[in-house]
Parts: structure tokens; C-alpha cells; sequence
């Protein structure tokens, strides 16, 4: 199948293409835009995340669920949404923490994409969903995907993954700890944030961790 994503992505995930899981989520994807409901992102963002971070440019790893599933939000970047839309709460949770930890003053939008070129790869566990309805494209394929995906990048070494929440923490199994750097807490979610994402220090810790590999650190 001949899928539209950035070419060392497409290399190192062109067995996935090929199987039945990912023909039939492709097929039921498309039936979703086609359908006349409103899927969000816009298929052109589908794979957005690959697309401004190639595979071999990847230094941090951050895993979200599922993208915003309200209109004007998701643009294929977790966390992420473009300006003029607010910034989400969990987003606003994250600038604090960035804020506290390394004295970044907070953004004033929720554009994301400048970290996404720097090499964090933003990656929704689910890249799909229809408007309004949360988790309305999980169990479809899109998560054994995204296992691939981290299966991929941890073939290569010294990468930081961020793993907010017990979701995302599920992927963990896939990357190699010895090789890389795994820093896990709670969800930034206001419903969680409290208990244990402020004060986390992932960011310090992730641009500690890439110094000491020789990869340039992130400007957050």
C-alpha cells in the first residue's frame, strides 16, 4: 500500500503497511471522511507527527490517546493545537511544569510544531477520531500501529520517552530501557496534575539526558 508519510518513515514501516490490521483500518478510516462526519484531523494531518519528525532526527517521545476531538483543535501533534484555539488544559498543565522546571516562560498559543521539528516525535496512541465522541476510532488498529512506530524507534539508542498516565505507560514494554531514557508520571491532566506531573522535571531531565549523548537539548 502505498501510504503518504515522510520516506524514513515509510522504510522502516513499510511491512506494516502490507497487513490485514492496517488494510482494514485504512479501509474504515476512509469510510469515516467519506462518510460526511466530521473526523478529525484533516486527513492531510493524519500523519503530521512523521511528517515533521523523521525517524532518524527522533530525541524525545512524547505518547497522547487520542487526538482533541472538538472542531479547530486536532492538527496531528498530540498536545497540540493551532492558534487561535485556547490552549487546552492539559496543555496549560505542561507550560507550568516547563515553566517550574527550567524557567521557560509559558507560550501564549498551543502550536507545538517547533518542538516536532526540534526531534520530539508527538504521537496520539489512535490518529483518527469523529467529532465529539472521544476514543470513537480506539480498538480499530491504529494502536497496533503505534506500537510499530515505537517498535521502530527503539531500534535506534538514546531517546527520552515521556510517558504521562497509565496509557501511555503501556507502550513502555516495547522500548529498550537499557538503551534509552524512560521518565514516567501521571497524566497532566487537571484530573491528575496534581499528583504528580508538576514537579516531575521531565523536561530538565530529558535535555540533561540528551547533552550527555551529544544530541543537541530541546528548546521547550
Amino acid at each position: 500500500m502505498d501510504v503518504k508519510i515522510e520516506q524514513s518513515w515509510k522504510d522502516a514501516l513499510s511491512a506494516e503497511f502490507d497487513k490485514d490490521y492496517f488494510i482494514k483500518l485504512t479501509d474504515f478510516v476512509r469510510d469515516e471522511y467519506m462518510s460526511g462526519k466530521q473526523i478529525f484531523p484533516a486527513a492531510k494531518n493524519i500523519f503530521n507527527a512523521f511528517n515533521l519528525c523523521p525517524l532518524d532526527k527522533v530525541k524525545v517521545v512524547i505518547i497522547g490517546q487520542d487526538p482533541y476531538h472538538e472542531p479547530g483543535q486536532a492538527h496531528g501533534l498530540c498536545f497540540s493545537v493551532l492558534p487561535p484555539t485556547p490552549i487546552p488544559p492539559s496543555l496549560q498543565n505542561i507550560y507550568k511544569e516547563i515553566e517550574s522546571d527550567i524557567g521557560h516562560p509559558s507560550s501564549t498559543h498551543g502550536d507545538l510544531t517547533h518542538w516536532a521539528e526540534q526531534g520530539v516525535l508527538l504521537l496520539n496512541a489512535t490518529l483518527t477520531v469523529r467529532a465529539h465522541a472521544a476514543a470513537s476510532h480506539a480498538g480499530m488498529g491504529w494502536e497496533q500501529f503505534t506500537d510499530a512506530v515505537i517498535a521502530a524507534c527503539s531500534t535506534r539508542e538514546n531517546i527520552v520517552y515521556m510517558l504521562w498516565g497509565s496509557y501511555a505507560q503501556r507502550k513502555a514494554q516495547i522500548v529498550d530501557t537499557n538503551k534509552n531514557l524512560v521518565l514516567k508520571s501521571v497524566h497532566p491532566s487537571p484530573l491528575s496534575a496534581y499528583h504528580g506531573f508538576f514537579g516531575n522535571h521531565h523536561f530538565s531531565r530529558a535535555n540533561e539526558y540528551l547533552i550527555q549523548h551529544g544530541k543537541e537539548p530541546i528548546d521547550w
